[in-house]
């Protein structure tokens, strides 16, 4: 296959102008109540949901006041704006538009010059009425109705504005979050998939329990045409309602005329149709080609966070636990998996068939529901009477053993660990083709991207790390947001934080072959340093918007959740009573749904030393504020002080300095570094502490093995003592410690407070090192100041650069092995080191890849690349245009999927313009390459020197078709902003990034990976400055 033939007419127009500027946005259709009276609705009284739900700034907005007032987290009250007649601006306007229909225009003639008495009049008017309005505003406890301020009583509850439904009729709720005066009980769902023309049909049976009067019922809904809705209370007759709907909000209501009371049960039935979705999310359709060349079609669901709703209507938050009754017709060449084991199967008049499973035996969240309509195969062992299965593709049976043995390990591990069995009958871990996520944890069928699922026979034990990672993963929340589950997104850590610990955790004791320990300290440092921006959030953080609850979904969530945990387990004493504290916190509140004050309140109950500090109130520090602690060291003679900061690289007047973690620093010196035993501890709570050492001692290393989240500054002497005694001994610490001090001293010059000059001295030691960790940190960190230098054009720098690398890890890359090995570790020490090489050129290394690739081409698949050096054989293969064609053509035909992903990375690293824009738009196209790969090919383009200008010029002119595939905010969105913009250093690239951004509106403009990019380069901006005179003199 040749992209480039002469027939070839596939060509990209790159943007020129690359900031759109649109002002306005089509507004939803709105009653104005400012200027027909008669269309203002008579409301009933409210129910305790409107009282407890009122935003806060919704006196302000019934009075026509304060519109520029809205805070971040008050976006729901922009609908109930506009039905006053307020005309909204993008929010960070500080100016009403001028067609405001506050602002009176002139009439069209012309008009003589007023007078100076009737001018002063005029402002004496003006400001006795901006007076009195000030008074009025300003009345302490003052409740705003329409007829004024009757009384001052704050718990007056307030007509609420109700947004307008898609038939013009008013929606009876304004607010995000739903309302808590109904809860399902249990769903029935029946689904007609029609694969042929991608619909489906349902038809949904939700019982509910009247928790408090009202006269709605409120729930979600997205993209289905709802044709029928019956509704049952008690024992009565079903009756045909009207469904309500408000799009924005992907909300559906019901509205009756008299009160349902509380404790009352009913039933509401609601026929639908529906398009199959082509996004990730929701009930989707998605196709592979099999081994004949036919195509196959099959239909998979991804529901967390909010696409329950586009599957079927639903009470679409984590709170609304019931259980689920699933039916799905099929054809009789398919079958169908859902999160039960199927009960029974019939055949219906059309010829299809039904397959009905059983109830669930457990109450779960929409967001865990499930199912698959396809012609997998699957492989299976019983273990502690659970049925473990693995689906996969015929093709691809051979790629599932090692899947099955894992899961079975690991269940009997977390049933052990938990001292509670996994509840269910079945566990099924299913590969799916075409699957944007690693993986789901939906309870009972967890789906996988095939890459996280599927490990061949041959395959290298680090290829098997990545796959028992996400099983282990996935597995861990069986426990941990399926049987518990965090009460709203504003919580996600409880699950992914957890479950990011117990995977590193259950694979160290099941797999210590794996050697997970390396990979688990590079996450935390990386999870370090996305915190240590401004634009950074609390673990635990207020969430308001559909977008919001998709940023959630980050490195705070999932690697700071589990770093603060392994931070806790560490500072506890002895071995069990976090294990104790854990069961306790599942077996609890098993079933139900929690916050982040339950975990550390059942830690804090099962302490076994009363001696040790209160759980709750060392954690609540971690969680409830953003960032973390920066923890400098000073010494006079036997006296050592510890002092804590904010440790935050781009400061402002909001931040607050005050912030003070209580903080269990571990720390060893040079009489005992290395054994466990050597670790002592001090609580550092307030803003500084002393203690007192031996005066022999030389030097004191903070943080043992890095399981803080803190970065530790030792002062010049501090830093001169460690670099001085690791220079004389390199084993004087452990690997991990190294690897600490590395990270954090690159940290603080990031920060402004050492010198690059103290950097390169540290450093220097480096051609003595030989562990993994301290290499690739080292590694890491280099190679993004080249690319940095590279980008920015300072050719002598990079071309100095390139040779201090080599330099100081010239032996270290000559004495790699190109053959087979077993050990993960040095496989880890091993790639990282010859990309490094080969991406710098060196001679040595790239000969012997092209010596590699050539003879895997010409072995006609006989003979195998090691695993851990294919990205770097393909890499360097993928620069010749020759090769590269190889490549593409290989690429269509290996159906071994980890191979498949790195010669799609290397296809995207070539430097050649019209392969970087045809790689693109086919990633975007998603035929020969699937979309779900669309991030990965834009960050390896963006790591080019070629590529980088070309990645930004296709996200912005291809910005829609991007959010119409990955939703606002979500994971993948984050990955190619960062991607396309975190190698700009220049304020010609920070302005072109904001102006494009701020253009977007509700597209995106609001993005907390926005701010983190504009961040990001101005950071870089900093950093270039500061450090470029020290780089021309010391390199």
């Amino acid at each position: 296959m040749d992209p480039f033939d002469s027939n070839s007419t596939d060509r990209v127009n790159l943007p020129r102008n690359m900031i759109e500027n649109s002002m306005f946005e089509e507004e939803p259709d709105v009653v104005d109540l400012a200027k027909d009276s008669t269309a203002f609705p008579t409301f009933p009284a409210l129910d305790p949901d409107e009282v407890s739900y009122e935003p806060r700034s919704s006196r302000l907005l019934v009075r026509g006041l304060g519109e520029n007032d809205m805070d971040e987290d008050e976006e729901d009250c922009e609908s109930s704006a506009r039905l006053l007649g307020m005309s909204f601006m993008n929010r960070s306007s500080a100016h009403r538009s001028s067609s405001s229909p506050y602002t009176r225009q002139a009439p069209p003639r012309s008009c003589s010059r007023p007078s100076a008495r009737t001018l002063v009049v005029c402002v004496l008017f003006l400001v006795v009425v901006a007076s009195m309005t000030m008074v009025l505003y300003f009345l302490p406890g003052c409740t705003f109705t329409k007829t004024g301020c009757h009384k001052a009583n704050k718990t007056t509850p307030l007509d609420p504005v109700y947004p307008v439904s898609t038939n013009g009729e008013l929606f009876p709720w304004a607010q995000f979050r739903l309302p808590r005066s109904i809860r399902p009980l249990s769903y029935e769902l029946t689904l007609n998939p029609d694969l042929d023309n991608m619909t489906f049909t349902g038809h949904t049976v939700i019982n509910m329990l009247v928790f408090h009067n009202t006269k709605r019922i409120v729930l979600h809904a997205a993209n289905l045409n709802v044709t029928k809705a019956t509704f049952k209370l008690g024992d009565g007759e079903a009756s045909h309602v009207t469904v309500l709907e408000y799009k924005p909000r992907q909300q559906i209501a019901v509205k009756f005329s008299e009160d349902l009371k509380a404790g009352q049960f009913c039933v509401l039935t609601l026929d639908y149709f529906a398009n199959l979705s082509h996004t990730y999310g929701g009930f989707y359709n998605s196709s592979y080609t099999d081994k004949d060349g036919k195509k196959r079609v099959l239909a998979a669901t991804q529901f967390e966070p909010l696409s329950a709703r586009k599957a079927f209507p639903c009470f679409d938050e984590p709170a609304f636990k019931a259980t689920f009754l699933v039916k799905i017709s099929r054809k009789p060449d398919h079958m169908a998996l859902s999160n039960m084991p199927k009960a029974k199967t019939k055949l219906l008049p059309n010829g299809l068939l039904e397959d009905e499973f059983e109830k669930t035996s457990v109450n779960m969240s929409t967001y865990l529901v499930s199912f698959i309509v396809a012609n997998f195969t699957p492989i299976n062992k019983n273990v502690s009477e659970t049925l473990v299965s693995v689906y996969s593709v015929p093709e691809k049976k051979k790629h599932t053993d090692y899947a099955l043995d894992t899961a079975c390990k690991l269940l009997e591990f977390y049933n052990t660990f938990f001292e509670i069995n996994y509840p269910l009958r079945k566990l099924d871990l299913v590969a799916i083709p075409d699957f944007l996520a690693g993986a789901m944890e939906n309870w009972g069928l967890i789906t996988f991207r095939e890459t996280s699922l599927l490990v061949g026979n041959l395959s290298s034990p680090l290829e098997k790390q990545v796959v028992a990672s996400v099983i282990a993963h996935e597995l861990a929340h069986q426990w941990f947001g399926n049987l518990v589950t965090m009460s709203w997104w504003n919580d996600l850590w409880l699950n992914e934080g957890f479950a990011t610990y117990m995977q590193y955790m259950s694979l160290q004791t099941v797999f210590p072959q794996l050697d997970i320990g390396n990979l688990f300290l590079a996450v935390r440092f990386r999870a370090l340093d996305k915190d240590a921006l401004n634009s950074t959030h609390a673990v635990s953080t207020e969430v308001n918007t559909a977008e919001q609850v998709e940023e959630m979904f980050d490195s705070v969530s999932y690697e700071k959740g589990a770093s603060i945990l392994l931070m806790l387990n560490a500072s506890l004493p002895g071995d069990q009573q976090f294990r104790k504290g854990i069961i306790q916190y599942l077996k609890q509140f098993s079933g139900s749904n929690t916050d982040t004050d339950d975990l550390w309140n059942s830690l804090t109950e099962v302490e076994v030393s009363p001696q040790h500090q209160n759980v709750s109130e060392m954690m609540r520090s971690w969680t409830s504020q953003k960032g973390f602690p920066l923890v400098t060291v000073s010494r006079k003679g036997d006296q050592v002080t510890f002092t804590q900061e904010h440790f935050v690289l781009t400061p402002d007047n909001t931040t607050h300095t005050s912030s003070l973690w209580n903080i269990p620093v571990t720390y060893v010196n040079d009489s005992c570094s290395l054994a466990p035993e050597c670790k002592q501890v001090f609580t550092l709570k307030t803003k500084s502490g002393t203690l007192k050492v031996p005066e022999s001692v030389k030097w004191l290393k903070l943080n043992y093995r890095n399981t803080g989240f803190y970065v530790v500054d030792y002062g010049d002497d501090g830093w001169t003592a460690l670099i001085d005694a690791l220079s004389n001994n390199t084993s004087v610490l452990t690997h991990d410690d190294r690897a600490s001090l590395i990270h954090n001293i690159f940290a603080l010059s990031r920060l402004g407070r050492v010198s690059f000059h103290h950097v390169l001295n540290l450093l220097n030691y480096m051609y003595k090192e030989t562990e993994t960790s301290p290499v690739t940190e080292a590694l890491l960190q280099l190679n993004r100041i080249y690319r940095l230098l590279d980008k920015r054009l300072e050719q002598g720098l990079v071309a100095r650069m390139k040779k201090y690398i080599l330099l100081h890890f010239g032996s270290l890359m000559d004495s790699q092995t190109w053959e087979e090995e077993d050990s993960v570790s040095k496989q880890e020490l091993r790639s990282a080191v010859l990309e490094t090489a080969c991406s710098l050129n060196a001679e040595n290394c790239t000969q012997k890849a092209k010596a590699l690739f050539k003879q895997y081409v010409e072995s006609n698949g006989t003979f195998r690349i090691p695993g851990d050096l294919q990205q770097v054989v393909f890499t360097v293969a993928a620069q010749s245009k020759e090769n590269w064609l190889t490549l593409l053509n290989m690429y269509g035909q290996v159906t071994y999927d980890a191979e498949k992903r790195k010669m799609l990375r290397s296809l995207a690293s070539t430097q050649d313009a019209k392969r970087i824009v045809w790689i693109l738009q086919a990633g975007l196209r998603g035929d020969f390459i699937q979309t779900q790969e669309l991030p990965l090919v834009i960050s390896a383009v963006c790591d080019g020197f070629a590529g980088y200008l070309f990645a930004w010029d296709f996200i912005q002119d291809n910005w829609n078709q991007l959010i119409e595939k990955f939703p606002v905010g979500s994971f993948a969105i984050q990955r190619i902003i960062k991607s396309a913009t975190s190698q700009f250093s220049s304020q010609t690239h920070l302005d072109q990034v904001r102006g494009f951004f701020s253009s977007l509106k509700e597209r995106g403009s609001q993005m907390r990976s926005v701010q983190e990019a504009l961040e990001t380069i101005r950071l870089n901006q900093r950093w270039m400055e500061r450090n470029l005179p020290t780089l021309h003199k010391w390199l």
